[in-house]
Formats: C-alpha cells, sequence, structure tokens
C-alpha cells in the first residue's frame, strides 16, 4: 500500500536498514538535527530489511519511523521506503554513518527550486582516506558512471553515491523495480529517460562506521549494474555491434567472393570468407534483437516511444519482410543449385575448396538470412498484437 503524503511533511529521510545497530543511532540523531535546525517539516524513515541486532528498537527509541521490508535487497527495502514516506521530497541515504544527514541544505534547496532528482557526487565533495576502495573508487563506479553516461547520455557524475534526493511523486512513477544495489543505476537511468530534471551536489564520503563488512559485493553488484545498464539499452546491447558486424561482414564478403587476397604476406582465402559470412549472420540477428527488444521494452512502458522504431515498424511491414527473406532465400537456393550444378559439370568428385567454397559459402550465408528474415517479421508481428483491454487503456491515456 502506497501511503498518502502527510499534510505538512515537506521532507521524508530515507534509510534502508539491515542490522545496523552500530551507526543507525547517530544517523538518525543527526537526520532529527538537521530538520530542527533547518525548520523543515519532516521525519525520518527507516525501511527495515529484516535486522536482527535490535535495529527496529533503537530507529524507534530515536523518534524515527519504521516500516518493515520482508522483501531482501537494498533496491526492495528502498522501494517500500519510498512507498511508505509521507514526504514530498524524499532524501535517501545509507545508514552505515558514511553521509552526513546534518547538512542536507542543498538537496532541499535544489528540490524546492523544482529539480525532482538531486544525485550526490562524492567525487566533487571528497572521499575521505579509507571511505572508499581503491577498486570501487578508481575502477568500478568512473567505468560503470561513464558506461551510463555514453548509453543514456546522463549528465550524472558519481551514478552509485548512496546519498540522493527526489521528489517523491515522478520517482514512484519510474515504477522502479530492481531488488538488489543495481536500484542504483535503475532510479538514474530511467529518470534520465523520463526526462527528469537532475542536478548533483557536491557530497562527502566518510569512512564506514561500522566495524562489519559491508553488504555490498564488488564483483557480485558490478556485474549486476553492468548488466542492468545493457539490459536497459538494446542499441549499445544489440544494435551497434550489430550493424558493425554486418558492415564488416558484408564488405569482407564481396571483397573475397572474385578471389583470394594478398595483404602483405597474409593471404585471405575461403577461411576468412567463412567468418564474414557469420559476422553477417550475427550482425543481422542482432539488429532483429534490438527491433525485437525496443517494441517489446517501448510497449510494456520499460523505455519512451522512439521515433525511429515507429518509422520501421511503418515501413518494414509483415509482407515487406516476408518479401525481402524470400528474395534473400531464392537468391540463396539459386546459388546452391548452380553450386551443385558446377560439382555436377566435374563428375560428382573431389574438387579445390577454393573453387567451391566461394559459391556455397554465400549461399548458405543468405539462406540463413532468409529464414531470419521470415521468422523475425512474423515475431515482430506477434509482439505488435495486443488485448483488447491493453489497446481501449491506450486510447484512453
Amino acid at each position: 500500500m502506497i501511503a498518502a503524503m502527510t499534510e505538512g511533511c515537506e521532507l521524508t529521510i530515507l534509510m534502508p536498514c539491515l542490522n545496523e545497530a552500530e551507526t543507525l543511532a547517530r544517523n538518525i540523531d543527526k537526520a532529527q538535527g538537521f530538520l530542527a535546525r533547518s525548520g523543515v517539516k519532516g521525519e525520518v524513515l527507516i525501511a527495515d530489511n529484516g535486522s536482527t541486532d535490535g535495529s527496529q528498537e533503537i530507529a524507534r527509541a530515536h523518534g524515527a519511523r519504521v516500516v518493515d521490508v520482508p522483501l531482501k535487497g537494498y533496491g526492495s527495502a528502498l522501494i517500500a521506503g519510498i512507498e511508505a514516506a509521507r514526504g514530498k521530497y524524499v532524501i535517501m541515504g545509507d545508514s552505515d554513518d558514511s553521509y552526513a544527514f546534518g547538512t542536507l541544505d542543498a538537496f532541499v534547496e535544489k528540490l524546492r527550486e523544482g529539480y525532482q532528482l538531486m544525485m550526490g557526487n562524492r567525487y566533487l565533495g571528497g572521499i575521505l582516506p579509507g571511505a572508499m576502495p581503491p577498486l570501487h573508487r578508481y575502477l568500478g563506479n568512473p567505468v560503470l558512471t561513464m558506461i551510463g553516461r555514453i548509453f543514456f547520455r546522463s549528465p550524472c557524475g558519481d551514478f552509485h553515491c548512496g546519498l540522493r534526493g527526489f521528489h517523491r511523486a515522478p520517482i514512484l512513477a519510474l515504477d522502479l523495480q530492481a531488488s538488489g544495489m543495481e536500484f542504483a543505476s535503475e532510479m538514474v537511468v530511467k529518470a534520465t529517460i523520463r526526462d527528469l530534471r537532475i542536478a548533483e551536489v557536491p557530497t562527502t564520503l566518510s569512512p564506514d562506521g561500522r566495524s562489519r563488512p559491508p553488504h555490498l559485493r564488488s564483483w557480485r553488484d558490478g556485474w549486476r549494474h553492468l548488466r542492468f545498464l545493457l539490459l536497459f539499452s538494446p542499441r549499445w546491447l544489440f544494435l551497434f555491434p550489430g550493424v558493425a558486424l554486418f558492415v564488416v561482414g558484408t564488405g569482407g564478403m564481396l571483397w573475397l567472393v572474385p578471389q583470394p587476397r594478398l595483404i602483405g604476406s597474409v593471404t585471405l582465402d575461403i577461411h576468412t570468407l567463412l567468418y564474414c559470412s557469420i559476422a553477417v549472420v550475427i550482425g543481422f540477428q542482432s539488429m532483429l534483437f534490438w527491433v525485437f527488444a525496443q517494441i517489446y521494452a517501448i510497449k510494456e512502458g520499460f523505455l519512451p516511444a522512439d521515433w525511429r522504431i515507429e518509422m520501421f515498424r511503418r515501413i518494414v511491414t509483415l509482407e515487406v519482410g516476408l518479401v525481402f527473406g524470400a528474395f534473400c532465400l531464392s537468391f540463396g537456393i539459386g546459388l546452391t543449385i548452380y553450386a551443385i550444378g558446377f560439382w555436377g559439370a566435374e563428375g560428382f568428385g573431389t574438387m579445390r575448396p577454393q573453387d567451391l567454397m566461394r559459391v556455397v559459402i554465400p549461399a548458405a550465408a543468405l539462406v540463413l538470412l532468409g529464414f531470419q528474415a521470415i521468422y523475425g517479421a512474423f515475431f515482430i508481428s506477434i509482439l505488435e498484437i495486443r488485448s483488447r483491454k491493453t489497446a481501449i487503456a491506450r486510447t484512453e491515456q
């Protein structure tokens, strides 16, 4: 159940919690101190993910509200916390005492100005000695942030800062789903795709105040972030690699079909031609996967409408796909028949591979492309089938 905003509650300071008894009280006291000092009407909310060290009692004793979240995971805790928040604005941050909850003035000021997502940036605000492992500081976070900025043209310079503020309503509208640490990436990516107003606040990261290891697992959670970024960017996952493979493979085939080619002391022959044909087939399939992924993601609301896909769907109808597939298939079968005839002229005996494979390899590639195009056209048509209820809902919107 999504809680309605309480009249007069402007800000919810939200902290996810899983056995944070060592540091939780300090964080809550700092947050309560900020609310008292600044005059902001708000609350401190703890989204507890099943603590067994008495964190819930500590939170209540220090004036925080607690919401119990049975579904495990960093993202699960925060999603439930955002839904339960009573404030118009939410500022979330880890409860390990690494962020300064007592100085949130810049976040509140920018949120009041109309920015819908305010990201902390630890590289601008400073990372104190021992606050971030070198692997995260110099490799993991910069690389994943760079990928996110390239893939989605995000303005954020620190994708994984745990301290961030936002307008509750538009963030709820993003329908965030990630249950794990990749929730941090999901929020930034979806906010960027939906054109929310985003800005950054320099944020200082202090050393973790707990004596136990953090919940974060570097390689596992790093992969989950990367996987999310790839899944939400079909262009970079499917389209761009597919186009590159298709163009290079097609160029290589056209170059090698007439005769072997010599580059310095290296001779490129039918073996290279075979790999070029493989590149063409994989590239074409990858481009089809981009179309499949885009149509599905747009239909399900994961991604906004894309004019390129709309144009593709208007131009490349089922019939166009069938005609193109039939052309490739016919051409491939024709070359196959020609190769059989060429072989028959030699008495169906042993032939030099260089003589026959220059025809067989392109023929096989064309047959594969033909079937891919035909099946792909039918699958696209299946993806576009909508139930009557879905169509009515879309019309009403």
